[in-house]
């Protein structure tokens, strides 16, 4: 017993110590951060001092309306970008998981390609595309009689989520087509036996059966939904664009410490985003482990 502790300890050990640098580490600097301002002395002539101010910044930050309708962003992101994502991932990977997908190779190289492409590489690409003295995109649109402006308030918000579905997709298709593959082929031979067809044993049997996968899909597409950022900051570049540099509360936070010098500040915001994002985690987290508890009754009782 002691020789597996002392080994379970010599493994664990590293992850703990990396896990505490950069984790631990910098979410308690950022607190500490957040108790604080710099405050100019005087008349502005002399230099700043460093100023306890307890929870100051943190009413600052929730009293502010650019921070709150950030989050309202992230609610309509979340709302519309999610369902999005792991319906058109998981209608992908059983697609390339039936016996009519032919070429299954290249198809998960092209779908998977996107999401090589750095993020910030993907946003410049498709802000020189939807920009209309640009791309040739809008053009074609507009000679066919369409118009859309992509960088409007009610344009710029679909368009993110456009940019984000083209670099994500096909990485989440790749873990359900992984999560499908590894179904024992028994069990789909005897339902093809018992008479189900292809849309049947698609929704009765395979997507069952990746439950856990698309649970934790959606977990971590939650979390790297609040971390927007990347995206609006390239969209908030384009001409007459709605996307301001507030726009979501990791953008708010930016702008407070590079833009403002404004570190407290800047730290209440990402503390107050980090805790949603806790928060967010353990409810999803409960969610699919209710479900999960709920079937295996299900499954004991009859």
């Amino acid at each position: 017993m002691k020789a597996r502790t002392r080994a379970a300890t010599i493994l664990l050990t590293p992850f703990f110590l990396l896990f505490t640098a950069v984790m631990v580490v910098p979410i308690g600097y950022a607190v500490w951060l957040s108790l604080f301002t710099e405050k100019q002395s005087g008349l502005g002539f002399g230099g700043t001092e460093t100023v306890f101010t307890g929870l100051d910044n943190y009413t600052a930050a929730l009293g502010d309306r650019a921070f709150r309708e950030g989050f309202g962003v992230l609610l309509g992101y979340c709302l519309f970008y999610i369902p999005l994502l792991l319906a058109g991932a998981l209608g992908l990977a059983l697609l390339l998981d039936s016996a009519l997908a032919r070429a299954r190779r290249f198809f998960q190289l092209a779908l998977f390609l996107p999401h090589a492409v750095p993020g910030i590489i993907a946003a410049l690409i498709w802000v020189y595309l939807y920009t209309p003295q640009l791309s040739p995109v809008v053009q074609a649109m507009e000679a066919g009689g369409i118009g859309f402006d992509f960088f409007s308030p009610e344009g710029a918000l679909p368009s993110i989520v456009n940019i984000a579905l083209w670099e994500w997709l096909g990485y989440n298709m790749v873990i359900f087509y992984a999560a499908l593959q590894a179904i024992d082929r028994s069990v789909l031979e005897a339902a093809t036996v018992d008479g189900a067809g292809a849309w049947r044993i698609a929704f009765s049997v395979k997507i069952p059966l990746v439950k856990a996968s698309l649970a934790m899909v959606g977990l971590f597409t939650v979390i790297g939904s609040l971390q927007l950022f990347t995206e609006p900051l390239i969209l908030n570049k384009g001409t007459g664009s709605a996307v301001t540099s507030t726009w979501t509360p990791n953008m708010y936070a930016y702008t407070a410490a590079f833009d403002r010098n404004d570190y407290g500040l800047a730290a209440a915001a990402s503390v107050l985003l980090a805790l949603t994002a806790a928060l967010l985690s353990f409810a999803v987290t409960r969610l699919t482990g209710r479900r999960k508890a709920g079937t295996a009754r299900k499954e004991r009782t009859a």
